[in-house]
């Protein structure tokens, strides 16, 4: 079975070696650039399970760097955990606006950086049903059509392109129309229990998600000092 490929793109030589030592000692296979402006082309070239991608770069910043894996059809949908040492919520924020499915603050523990990696890769493998399965029902609410199996999304019949944690999301809503998800439930159900979290990192996803969904956004509602569920009607 081939091992999770992990892209490590870092400058700081000392936490590099770090990572990759970690990684490799924990059986994923690791490749390492050291500048924003090899990163996407790295990206491209070897097709990473998933990228650990630092915030602060030279060449090109994480924020850029993942706004752009972003907006490529055929690179959109790989995980990206950002390493940072900028602890503030707001710069937190900002990664997760530009499209960062995690993210791990510096100084961190090695532990914490694998469980972080199998919480993400795990999320990935619960949309991919297993051999001999039976493929999870297709929900569709509208518009809307989500394809658990296939990890996607379909507006009035167009493909749009969700991050996982973006994903996750609108299947844990659209799973139970109606049905009031607090932050923390969602924060539970999307990324696992004891994350930290906070009322805005939620709220961002929501966002995010509702921005993609375009004139569909309404089927995302707030439910003020609650937090969300998604429309009853039109099933």
């Amino acid at each position: 079975m081939a091992r999770t490929r992990i892209l490590v793109v870092e400058d700081e030589e000392d936490i590099a070696e770090l990572i990759q030592f970690t990684l490799n000692r924990d059986g994923f296979a690791c490749d390492h650039v050291a500048d924003g402006a090899r990163a996407l082309k790295a990206i491209e070239d070897l097709r990473p399970d998933l990228v650990l991608l630092d915030l602060m770069l030279p060449g090109s910043d994480g924020n850029t760097i993942c706004r752009e894996l972003r907006s490529n059809p055929d690179l959109a949908r790989i995980p990206v955990i950002m390493l940072t040492a900028r602890g503030q919520e707001g710069d937190m924020i900002r990664g997760l606006e530009h499209g960062a499915d995690d993210y791990i603050t510096k100084p961190f523990s090695p532990r914490l950086l694998c469980a972080r990696i199998r919480a993400v890769m795990r999320r990935r493998g619960a949309v991919e049903p297993p051999v001999g399965e039976e493929p999870p029902r297709v929900i569709r609410r509208g518009p809307i059509e989500i394809y658990p199996g296939k990890h996607q999304l379909r507006l009035n019949g167009e493909v749009v392109e969700l991050t996982y944690t973006e994903f996750q999301l609108l299947h844990l809503l659209a799973g139970r129309p109606g049905w009031v998800f607090t932050r923390y439930q969602i924060v539970d159900a999307v990324r696992g229990e004891g994350y930290p979290v906070t009322e805005r990192a939620v709220d961002v996803q929501v966002v995010g998600l509702r921005r993609k969904l375009g004139d569909a956004a309404l089927y995302i509602e707030t439910v003020r000092g609650v937090g969300y569920r998604f429309k009853e009607s039109d099933n």
